[in-house]
């Protein structure tokens, strides 16, 4: 598990900022942070400023999350937001809040508004159920097409027509997106950090 390089403290660190994108870049494995979990239609963000989970809302549609989600500290994406994971085949209820240590096996591209949003896909690191798993692609086609779906239809009802997905790629784009995400956050984000 991710240790943090950082010594006791009387103030709460905000891990977003503490924490590596990468836990292990050679293994393909990531820090990240969850937000929620599959088969709900509430929308978690983290707030950037305390790292604590604020409800950003509830979804306009009975189209809940097919998968946990949450984002990878010290990436900062084109839409202004820490850079998104899609977590998949999780067994169990991960902890909103909780830190977990997940493996690349992919990413989406997408546009949402106008906005790049990309998503990385990935599996738990340490669930041995999901250590066959080192491509989206064996996820099948079907997975491609209800994820597919879900983001291009999740706002419908809000804003028709505003998302799109732009593909799926292997999990040597997913590095080269989050290392130009990780350059982002030092330059937008790191010099803004106080204390």
């Amino acid at each position: 598990m991710a240790n943090i390089d950082h010594a006791p403290s009387r103030t709460m660190l905000n891990l977003l900022h503490v924490l590596p994108a990468f836990a292990d870049e050679g293994k393909l494995r990531l820090n990240a942070i969850v937000e929620l979990n599959s088969g709900t239609i509430n929308k978690y963000e983290l707030i950037t400023e305390t790292g604590h989970l604020k409800l950003d809302r509830v979804g306009y549609s009975s189209l809940a999350y097919p998968f946990a989600y949450g984002c990878i500290p010290r990436t900062w994406d084109e839409d202004g937001d820490p850079l998104d994971i899609e977590i998949v085949g999780v067994s169990e209820p991960l902890v909103p809040g909780s830190l977990v240590e997940a493996r690349i096996i992919g990413i989406m591209k997408f546009d949402d508004g106008g906005e790049v949003d990309d998503k990385v896909i990935a599996v738990l690191a340490d669930d041995k159920r999901m250590d066959h798993l080192t491509s989206y692609e064996q996820l099948g086609a079907q997975w491609v097409t209800e994820t597919t779906y879900y983001w291009e239809h999740y706002k419908d009802l809000k804003k028709p027509g505003t998302c799109h997905v732009n593909g799926f790629f292997d999990s040597a784009e997913a590095v080269r997106v989050i290392k130009q995400c990780e350059v982002r956050y030092t330059s937008t984000i790191d010099a803004k950090l106080v204390g």
